[in-house]
């Protein structure tokens, strides 16, 4: 049995939190682990519970507010050792040039589009088991 990832969501706005839930399941590919989501409001609770470890992957929303998903990216690849990978929700096409600055990992569009972003997701998690061997 593959083990459990860890996915932590940032966005103030709990639609876009039950947007990944959703388009996540239970799994985002077969080959994929099983995933449990850890579900933030603010910079703050992302920093608290980044600082516990555990977390596989993180799922930043770059339209959060106080604090964008993309500046939030930036902090916690220059504060947090052993960063997990970032996928970053953007606005539009547009700000992919904005997620490269903030060092993430991947970037897919709002609303989230079930299949673009589950395919995201599983890349991200893929290269992280792929880093533990």
């Amino acid at each position: 049995m593959q083990p459990t990832a860890t996915v932590l969501v940032y966005s103030d706005d709990s639609n876009t939190r039950e947007q990944v839930r959703l388009a996540t399941g239970r799994r985002p590919a077969p080959d994929a682990p099983a995933v449990e989501f850890v579900e933030c409001a603010t910079p703050q609770a992302v920093l608290r519970e980044l600082g516990r470890g555990g977390v596989d992957v993180c799922v930043l929303d770059g339209e959060a507010v106080p604090m964008g998903g993309m500046g939030m990216c930036r902090q916690i690849k220059d504060e947090v050792f052993d960063c997990p990978p970032v996928l970053l929700l953007i606005g539009r096409p547009q700000d992919a040039w904005l997620a490269t600055w903030s060092r993430a990992d991947a970037a897919v569009t709002l609303p989230v589009e079930p299949v673009e972003f589950a395919a995201a997701l599983a890349s991200l998690l893929r290269e992280k088991r792929l880093q533990r061997v």
